[in-house]
Order: structure tokens, then C-alpha cells, then sequence
């Protein structure tokens, strides 16, 4: 595999490499992971090449791979005789992964986690949106058309890919949950460390504080919820380029008293609290391409009500554990006060969100990745593509 981002920077990417890593590992197979070296960060992981990496304008968090330490790498990785080059992301990564992959005799599978259509245009604000746009959809499919498999995390986002021209086949693979995630946080540890008295409502919400992730909707939304529950909390996990500008919209807003900014939380343990402490967990992202953070709050117990947008079309499609809202302030902070006014109702939900949670195993989405692996080498050998066994 190879990557531009991987812990410790803290995303959905990180994750998913890592669950089905993990994953792979149990089902017999060798994984080993090419990524950015972060300043400060000493990694032990023998599976994980690390590569001196530089600064990402306007992009403090992130880092930008050097090519010429990747390609240093090739006598080495010319002696493991690697069977699939697995690229994870669209940047270096992808462009060094096709490099490479030539170099060694081997098919390229690549995922597309980030829909960059409604992403693009928050991080280049001079430009014309729809001209970013046009952008993200072209360079989507140029890129998608130079491998030979393309997974997406969920049914809206192969719709998307197909809609754009990719005429690389595409399989759809979300990634699954980990036996762990199902351990049961302590919420009430998690409120006595930050001052939240137990019989508080507190609604939770995980994820990069970033403009596309439409937290900015969640505060204006929060405001009604406040009148009716003048007692309700907001808790927002995670940290990101647009920390400072929620922060400051919390407090134009009236909300300063209201909210809770936690920052990164580590997932082995504080973040299954962080999930526990929650009585629903809030979510209104246009962008996400799975919705990873959904599930792990269904997983611990904790209802979801959330606007549903691409990949969260998936998990929340079957209205279990959930209340799914239209992007409107006022009906989805009603939904809110209407479930936590309701003890049963919010139970029911709870037991239900638990119970849909566990249908997403981490195993059976490695062993389908296993299987498109398996596919992808096979019809390579066959056109002459990949080296013979």
C-alpha cells in the first residue's frame, strides 16, 4: 500500500488502512505500507516505510512525500516480490504508486475515499466553484482510468466515479468495523473528566473540523435545540483546518456555554468514552464517502440523527438506529428534542443502532478486499500485465 496520509494524522484514510490491515494480517496475507515521516513522530511499525516528506501549503496537518526516497525503495521491495500495489490516496501517492507498480510487474488497485468535487473548492476559495469543480472531475477520471481496479466506500460514490467517464471497473468495499469498536466506552468517566454533569443531554459529534464536514450547519441548528434544552451540550471531537472559525461561530452564536471543543481524542480508548458521554450523535456532512464515525457511535449504543449524503446513504438508508433529517435547522433540531424528550424511544434506538452496527465486520469486508485482490492479479497474469508466480 501506499499513502499520503497515515497516523499520526488522524482520519478516515488512517483508519481504513489500518482496519484492513489488520484484517489482511488474520487472513494470511503480508501488508507492508509506504508513508509521509512526520516531524516529531518516531515509527517502530516494521510494516510501515516511512519517507521524508515536506510542508503542504495551507495544509499544516498534512505532508507531501518526496519522490526520490520512494524510488530508492525499489531494489528492496524488487526482493519482497509484492503480488498488488494498493494506492490510498490521489496525490504523490498515486503518481509514485503507478511509477512503481510498472517498476515491479504488478496490477494497481486504488481506493477513492475523498469526493473532491465538494472538497476542492474550500481549500482553493479564489477559484469559481464550479470551475474547481470541472477540476476534481477531471483529474478523478484521468486518475481512475490509469489503474486497474477502483474501489469505492459505498454506492453513491461508484455512481459518482461512473458519472464522470471512469471506465476502470469498480468494486464497492466500505471499510468494517473492528471487534474493538464494540467494547463499550465509559461515558461517565468521560463527563467527570470534562465537567459534564451526568444527567446532561449532550449531543456528540466526531470528525475533522473542516469546512466540507458542514459543522458550521450543526451550531446554527444547535441554536434551536438550545431554546427548547437550554441544559443540552454540543461535543465536538477532532481537530482541522476550521477549528478556530467554529470556535468563533460558537460564541457569535450565543453558544459559547453550549459547546465543548475536545480536540483529537485517542481512538483505543478516549473516543469510545467520548461516544458513551453522547445521548445522540449529530452529523451533517455533504461529503463523506462512508461515514465511518457513524457506525462506531451505532456501535457503542448511541442513536444517530444526520442529514444523509452520499456513502451515508448506506449506513443510513435502512433507518435502523437512526432518524435521518433534510438539511433544515429547525426540523432537524426537532428531531433532536423530540428524541431526547422520549427515554423508550431513545433506548429502542440504541439497542437497534447496536444491533445494525455489528452487521458491518471488518473480517468480511478484508476477506471481499482479499477476494478483488485475488481477481485483479488473476486477470493481469492473464493479459501478460503482472509477472508469473
Amino acid at each position: 500500500m501506499i499513502s499520503d496520509v497515515y497516523f499520526p494524522r488522524i482520519n478516515g484514510v488512517s483508519t481504513s488502512i489500518q482496519t484492513f490491515r489488520r484484517d489482511l494480517e488474520r487472513l494470511g496475507h503480508e501488508v507492508e505500507l509506504i508513508a509521509p515521516a512526520y516531524p516529531g513522530h518516531a515509527c517502530a511499525e516494521a510494516w510501515i516505510r516511512r519517507v521524508a516528506s515536506g510542508y503542504v501549503p495551507r495544509d499544516p496537518e498534512d505532508r507531501m512525500m518526496r519522490r526520490q526516497p520512494i524510488r530508492a525503495l525499489l531494489p528492496e521491495l524488487r526482493a519482497r516480490r509484492f503480488d498488488v500495489l494498493h494506492i490510498q490516496t490521489p496525490f504523490i501517492a498515486h503518481y509514485a504508486g503507478l511509477e512503481l507498480a510498472r517498476a515491479l510487474g504488478v496490477p494497481i488497485v486504488e481506493t477513492y475515499h475523498t469526493y473532491f468535487e465538494e472538497y476542492l473548492h474550500h481549500y482553493v476559495p479564489l477559484l469559481p466553484s464550479g470551475l474547481t469543480r470541472f477540476i476534481a472531475r477531471r483529474f478523478t477520471c484521468s486518475q481512475g482510468n490509469s489503474v486497474d481496479h477502483l474501489i469505492a466506500p459505498s454506492r453513491a460514490m461508484h455512481e459518482v466515479l461512473t458519472s464522470y467517464g471512469v471506465s476502470t471497473p469498480i468494486s464497492v468495499i466500505p471499510t468494517g468495523l473492528e471487534e474493538d469498536r464494540f467494547a463499550h466506552g465509559d461515558g461517565t468517566a468521560f463527563r467527570a473528566r470534562h465537567g459534564i454533569a451526568p444527567e446532561r443531554p449532550v449531543l456528540v459529534h466526531v470528525g475533522r473540523i473542516a469546512h466540507e464536514k458542514n459543522i458550521d450547519f450543526l451550531l446554527r441548528m444547535f441554536v434551536h435545540v438550545h431554546r427548547d434544552l437550554p441544559e443540552a451540550l454540543l461535543l465536538v471531537a477532532g481537530e482541522g483546518p476550521a477549528l478556530a472559525h467554529c470556535r468563533e461561530l460558537a460564541t457569535e452564536l450565543g453558544l459559547a456555554e453550549s459547546t465543548l471543543f475536545v480536540g483529537y481524542l485517542d481512538r483505543s480508548r478516549e473516543l469510545l468514552d467520548c461516544y458513551r458521554a453522547g445521548d445522540l450523535f449529530v452529523f451533517a456532512s455533504r461529503t463523506e464517502t462512508q461515514g465511518l464515525v457513524l457506525l462506531e457511535a451505532m456501535a457503542q449504543g448511541i442513536p444517530v440523527v444526520s442529514t444523509a449524503h452520499m456513502g451515508t446513504l448506506d449506513i443510513l438508508g435502512p433507518g435502523r438506529g437512526c432518524v435521518v433529517c433534510r438539511e433544515d435547522e429547525r426540523s432537524f433540531a426537532r428531531e433532536i428534542v423530540a428524541a431526547l424528550s422520549d427515554e423508550p424511544r431513545l433506548r429502542r434506538l440504541g439497542r437497534d443502532a447496536q444491533t445494525y452496527a455489528a452487521g458491518w465486520s471488518a473480517l468480511d469486508m478484508a476477506r471481499r478486499l482479499q477476494s478483488l485482490y485475488a481477481d485483479t492479479l488473476e486477470r493481469a497474469r492473464a493479459t501478460g500485465l503482472a509477472r508469473a508466480a
